[in-house]
């Protein structure tokens, strides 16, 4: 299945640079790729090649000292390892492991235990000997932990490699802001922050998650000969940025390794989309001026000297590193009004094309109308969040649209929303199964997967809900389509592998409707991957009913949306929908009817901001940028991407 990046459109000559020019801007040099999978083949070589030169060499009689983490961002990496492994490539039957940190107290066998995940995503699958593998121990008596936090340290230094991921905030292992560079392996205290973001490997239940970890320190992590630092997708894009091209700062630890004299970062488009040779590649050399890239310039001008476009002078463009485009392009007054009005093109109330009208510079064309519009959300909110006055737009304008929920989103809903509606169902004399479902709640234990019965309650409120807030606008009921995607299904925030089961649901929803458009999510930051998988899943539908002959599919336009956490750059956008107050009203009206989002959310991330508090200032901030730019002044904007 293909991996969702988004599509390229000019950019930084990097084959003309030489590589101090391309890195000149960073303090750890940064490797791109355009995916995580990409990178971490990169990586897994990296350590094959490591391993393999060790044994070869003249330390040959001595074990490769590995250090590793876990997480989800080293996942695609332990993949290849094993692959690899099963290929010939590699042996571990002389490589010493070390993991970088475990919870404390938890058993090793625990489900969300590190131990048990490094085990289960690598160690039993190559042949790594027991003897080898130094994982903290989160079972040791209190009154013996430091003494074995010590010796653990000590053996620990001087480490071959060490790979390790990199958080949001630069905490890696368990050392968060605050941390000394010098610091050794010991016990630390997890903050609330802390508790509350590994939460969602206990179900989401901040009380259940242990207070106290095992961390490998940084001055221990520093120790090692070579370090490799992964971030991975648009939710670590400042993390990147902090750690290659920022300060050093105890606030940020992975910056500490600013100091390390053999470090790399690794990191995917999405995670080094802050990079300055990135964000304003022409800073760094030679570019590609296609016409959103001359554009994505523009916009970058006009917020560093608070001008709006058309106000942009010559002396802006050769004070800014912008002569090239200049020279490229022509007079800045020609580049200025071409800029213009390729952004308020992108500006339209109609979504699903404006009948009987001239298209030929709206971002939809005008036939055929009514259109078939199929609205892919991945759980049973998205969509009013993410696209609600758009969606709104397109009912109210007469277009056939109908709306899939791609999974249940049961795990989204607290048990105490579980425990209200079924006191309702019993006051309204519909049976009284509170003693039951009490008991089923009563029997979840940390970590395991939450009990069939249960999840079932929670899918029906969730449905119930998408149901409520599709009727709010007057969308049909016989449009909605609840797929309940098979890889979603697992009782746990880790889910299933996709397989052809989800696809082949996604295929026949895809014929049923015959779609002139489809909406699908964009984001490339999710807390659980959740989005990403969805729509892999949904493009590999359509790259596969493509492939069996439906040539009409190549009429159809797909449209990405943004969730509630990030927008698209205005650089980007195809087209720009705006909404007016009381569109606004409607949107968030449709966004109350999930009741069970709001206030208790098990898993709400670091922003305090209820979805439809962050779906307004997004779209709220998006006018505000368009109306910088010197365009008309909008209550708000959604913004979506072509995908071609």
């Amino acid at each position: 299945m293909q991996h969702f990046t988004l599509p390229k459109d000019g950019g930084l000559k990097e084959n003309e640079v030489t590589r101090e020019i391309l890195h000149s801007y960073e303090k750890i040099e940064a490797e791109i790729f355009e995916d995580s999978v990409d990178g971490s083949e990169v990586i897994a070589d990296l350590v094959i090649n490591a391993i393999n030169k060790h044994r070869k060499g003249s330390s040959k009689g001595r074990l490769f000292k590995l250090g590793l983490s876990t997480g989800t961002t080293p996942v695609s990496l332990y993949n290849w390892l094993a692959t690899k492994y099963k290929g010939g490539e590699v042996s571990f039957r002389d490589v010493e492991i070390f993991s970088i940190d475990e919870y404390y107290p938890v058993s090793a066998d625990a489900p969300q235990s590190r131990n048990r995940r490094l085990h289960d995503a690598l160690l039993d699958k190559v042949d790594v000997l027991k003897e080898n593998v130094h994982i903290p121990d989160g079972t040791v008596p209190a009154d013996k932990i430091s003494e074995y936090c010590a010796n653990f340290d000590a053996a620990a230094r001087e480490m071959d490699l060490l790979i390790v991921g990199m958080g949001e905030q630069g905490q890696i292992g368990f050392n968060d802001a605050g941390c000394s560079w010098k610091s050794a392996t010991r016990t630390v205290m997890m903050t609330y922050k802390n508790r509350k973001r590994q939460a969602r490997n206990f179900n989401g239940e901040v009380k259940d998650t242990p207070s106290m970890a095992i961390t490998m320190g940084i001055g221990t992590m520093m120790s090692a000969r070579e370090i490799v630092l992964m971030a991975w997708g648009e939710d670590k894009a400042q993390v990147v940025r902090d750690v290659v091209e920022g300060e050093v700062s105890s606030m940020c630890p992975a910056s500490f390794m600013q100091r390390h004299m053999n470090v790399k970062v690794f990191t995917d488009e999405a995670g080094a989309s802050l990079l300055t040779r990135v964000i304003s590649p022409w800073m760094v050399g030679p570019c590609i001026w296609s016409r959103k890239f001359v554009r994505k310039a523009v916009v970058w001008l006009c917020q560093k000297v608070h001008k709006p476009i058309l106000k942009l002078t010559q002396q802006d463009y050769l004070e800014n590193s912008l002569g090239e485009l200049l020279d490229c392009y022509g007079t800045y007054d020609t580049i200025n009004i071409d800029v213009f009005n390729d952004l308020q093109h992108t500006i339209s109330g109609w979504p699903g094309g404006k009948p009987d009208a001239d298209d030929s510079t709206r971002p939809v064309k005008s036939l055929p109308f009514p259109k078939k519009v199929l609205v892919f959300s991945p759980h049973p909110d998205d969509d009013v969040i993410s696209m609600g006055g758009t969606l709104i737009r397109l009912v109210h304008q007469g277009h056939d649209v109908h709306v899939a929920y791609q999974t249940s989103g049961d795990l989204a809903v607290h048990d105490d929303v579980v425990v209200q509606h079924i006191d309702a169902a019993r006051e309204l004399g519909f049976g009284d199964r509170m003693e039951e479902v009490r008991g089923i709640i009563a029997s979840k234990r940390p970590g395991a997967p939450e009990p069939e019965k249960l999840l079932s309650i929670k899918a029906a409120i969730r449905r119930s809900e998408a149901r409520g807030a599709i009727r709010s606008f007057g969308m049909p009921e016989e449009n909605i389509h609840f797929l309940n995607l098979p890889f979603y299904e697992s009782g746990g925030v880790k889910k299933n592998p996709t397989t052809q089961q989800d696809i082949n649901i996604i295929k026949n929803l895809i014929l049923e409707v015959r779609p002139d458009q489809i909406y699908m999510a964009g984001d490339l930051a999710d807390p659980h991957g959740t989005h990403r998988v969805c729509t892999e899943g949904a493009l590999e539908a359509l790259d596969q009913l493509k492939m069996e002959g439906n040539d009409w599919l190549e009429r159809t336009t797909i449209w990405l949306y943004r969730g509630a956490w990030m927008e698209w750059e205005l650089g980007r956008v195809d087209m720009a929908i705006p909404l007016s107050p009381g569109e606004m009203i409607e949107k968030r009206h449709a966004i109350f009817h999930h009741l069970s989002q709001k206030d208790i959310v098990p898993f709400p991330g670091d922003d305090p901001r209820e979805f439809w508090q962050r779906a307004e200032d997004r779209t709220q901030n998006t006018a505000r940028l368009y109306n910088e730019l010197g365009m008309a002044e909008y209550q708000a904007i959604e913004v979506f991407l072509k995908l071609k």
